[in-house]
C-alpha cells in the first residue's frame, strides 16, 4: 500500500500521523531515503514501533510522542515530502489535521490517504457510520487546500481504498 500511494525513493523526509504498532511505517522507512517521522499519542505504541525499527536495522525512523490533532506534528513548515494519513481520517475534525498534512508538507509533496471500506463488515476497523468515503476524504483534502491526484485500487488488501492528494507547488 506504501508505494502504491507513492512513498517511495527520494520522496524527502515522512510524516506519519497515527503510527500505531508500525504496521505501516517499516514499509515507509524500507522505501524511502529520507527520515519517517512516526507520531502517536500513545506512548507504548511510539515505543514498540521504534523497537520494531531498530530490530529491523531501519536508522531513519524517529518515534515521536505527540497529541497532533490538538498541538499539531512539531516538524516545520515545509520539512516533509510525504504524508502518511492511514486510518485516521474517522477523526472529529477531518480537515484541520490535513491543514496540518499541507502545512507540514514542502510545495509538491504528497498525502497518501488509506481507510477501510464504508461498503463491507471488515474484520478491524472503526464502526461502519463514522468511515469516511474516498470522495468525503477528496472533499476534506481541497477544502484543507491539497489537490486531488488520484484513487488507488488497493487490490492487495481487499477492506481499504486509497486516495493521494498533493500540496500546490
Amino acid at each position: 500500500m506504501v508505494e502504491k500511494l507513492g512513498c517511495t525513493g527520494p520522496c524527502g523526509d515522512v510524516v506519519e500521523f497515527g503510527c500505531g504498532y508500525g504496521t505501516f511505517t517499516l514499509p515507509a522507512a524500507r522505501a524511502v531515503t529520507g527520515r519517517v517521522f512516526a507520531l502517536d499519542i500513545e506512548p507504548e505504541l511510539v515505543a514498540a514501533t521504534t523497537r520494531k525499527a531498530r530490530e529491523a536495522g531501519l536508522a531513519n525512523v524517529t518515534g515521536v510522542v505527540r497529541d497532533f490533532l490538538a498541538d499539531g506534528c512539531g516538524l516545520p513548515d515545509g520539512s516533509a515530502g510525504y504524508a502518511i494519513l492511514f486510518n485516521i481520517l474517522h477523526v472529529e475534525d477531518p480537515v484541520s489535521l490535513l491543514r496540518e498534512a499541507r502545512r507540514v508538507l514542502a510545495p509538491g509533496g504528497t498525502a497518501g490517504v488509506i481507510h477501510w471500506r464504508t461498503d463491507v463488515e471488515t474484520p478491524r476497523g472503526p464502526p461502519l457510520p463514522i468511515r469516511p468515503t474516498a470522495d468525503r476524504c477528496r472533499t476534506w483534502g481541497e477544502a484543507a487546500g491539497l489537490e486531488f491526484v488520484r484513487t488507488e485500487s488497493l487490490c492487495c488488501c481487499s477492506w481499504h481504498w486509497g486516495l493521494v492528494l498533493r500540496r500546490p507547488g
